[in-house]
């Protein structure tokens, strides 16, 4: 459990960035890893009902994989090495609904060209748009030592 107590400080664009980045090569092998029974399951879904389903599927084996690390400890492994934590405005874990609100809204800022990205550039917190409407932030968690 978070102390608190303990001074929070928001993390910087860059190192979200960074982050991101990181993030995307761990999530590639993870829908990787999952696509493999899908398609051993159902064959080809490169076109018609299949291909909206595994659309699906990815989608929501996207959202397990983030609801979980942010709900359990506010961190993905790409968040962990570089010292970022999601928070909610209490300092405590996101609930279930900030998590799938957090992420829906990520994904519809993905899809608008970034534009839920682009705007920490512009927000008086420097928070993401999905953060700001989920009630959620990203924070640097200090070095132990």
């Amino acid at each position: 459990m978070q102390n608190n107590a303990i001074a929070t400080f928001p993390a910087s664009f860059l190192v979200r960035v960074a982050a991101m980045i990181y993030e995307l090569l761990l999530v590639t092998a993870v829908l990787f890893v999952a696509s493999l029974p899908f398609l051993y399951l159902v064959g080809n879904a490169e076109t018609g009902w299949r291909h909206h389903v595994f659309q699906l599927y990815l989608v929501g084996v996207l959202f397990a994989y983030f609801s979980a690390f942010w709900r359990r400890s506010g961190q993905t492994l790409a968040m962990k090495t570089w010292r970022i934590r999601l928070i909610d405005l209490n300092g405590g874990r996101p609930s279930l609904r900030q998590s799938a609100l957090r992420f829906v809204l990520a994904l519809a800022g993905l899809a608008l060209a970034g534009v839920g990205f682009w705007w920490a550039l512009f927000d008086r917190d420097h928070q993401f748009l999905h953060d700001r409407i989920a009630g959620t932030r990203l924070v640097r968690v200090p070095r132990k030592g």
